[in-house]
């Protein structure tokens, strides 16, 4: 049965407002990055008067932009790292074994997620400094302790997702595995995980993307060496000026990986979201 005509404009009309929605930040943030500074403090222009690629050439002099690129290249790297290989073994016990507690591990890991990440921010803070004091491993002021303070986060929910994924494995692949001479983890690495990909993938970029753009706890927990971008951004909000053409030119900038990242593993996270719903 066709739509009728009436839906049909309908449905162009909202996806076109909802499109122009979507893009007017974007364009806002290209055009302006474009412009000589002149011309983003003053009025709002739609149409540039000018173009230029001078504010792409500052951002990397006026504040340290690669270091701080550098710096949440290796957090947002390693926390996704951690958080994809914990998150394996433990979902993968949950989902394939019965153990006492089971029960009130699932549950206080999805529990952990009710909290908002601000009320964990003065108790690792004082955790960092007098572990320092006592033992002198410093975490405050270092990647570690960042990669630590992210895995909080990503961990418990990246568990969750991939047990659900791991209970939509058929148990007879394993059987099949450990048949054939395999151990549980033969079972886990050749047969689990290669069916379990989309669901691993779809892990891994949202521990990315957790890292990539948190600031309220890197603004804390880091110093002028081991700032991140999120952070690293307010360098150029100086006391006398606020360069806006920059500040847009080096947003876009460290989008990039980010984008690229969504692009190239679209199908397997679309995959691995939608996983495991249905039984």
């Amino acid at each position: 049965m066709a739509a009728p005509r009436s839906f049909l404009w309908t449905r162009r009309i909202f996806l076109t407002l909802l499109t122009g929605f979507v893009l007017l930040p974007v364009y806002v943030m290209i055009s302006s990055s474009l412009k000589p500074l002149e011309d983003v403090s003053g009025s709002f222009h739609w149409l540039p008067s000018g173009f230029t690629v001078r504010p792409y050439l500052d951002i990397w002099t006026t504040v340290p932009l690669a270091d701080y690129f550098m710096n949440s290249l290796i957090v947002a790297g390693a926390a996704t790292v951690c958080s994809v290989v914990i998150a394996v073994f433990a979902a993968y016990a949950v989902s394939r074994y019965t153990f006492r507690g089971k029960r009130v591990f699932t549950v206080t890991v999805l529990s952990t997620q009710m909290f908002p990440g601000i009320l964990f921010l003065l108790p690792l803070f004082l955790i960092y400094v007098n572990l320092g004091n006592a033992t002198g491993i410093a975490l405050f002021g270092s990647r570690a302790g960042l990669i630590l303070t992210y895995l909080t986060f990503s961990l418990p929910f990246s568990i969750w997702m991939l047990i659900g994924y791991f209970d939509s494995v058929p148990r007879e692949l394993d059987e099949a595995a450990l048949v054939d001479g395999c151990g549980p983890l033969g079972a886990l690495f050749r047969v689990v995980v290669p069916a379990a990909i989309p669901g691993i993938v779809a892990v891994a970029v949202y521990a990315f993307m957790t890292a990539w753009g948190e600031v309220l706890f890197a603004s804390v927990l880091t110093n002028d060496t081991t700032r991140t971008l999120a952070v690293g951004l307010q360098g150029y909000a100086t006391q006398n000026d606020v360069y806006w053409n920059q500040v847009m030119a080096a947003s876009l900038v460290v989008s990039v990986p980010v984008v690229a990242g969504f692009l190239l593993l679209q199908r397997y996270l679309v995959a691995g979201l939608t996983a495991g719903a249905v039984k």
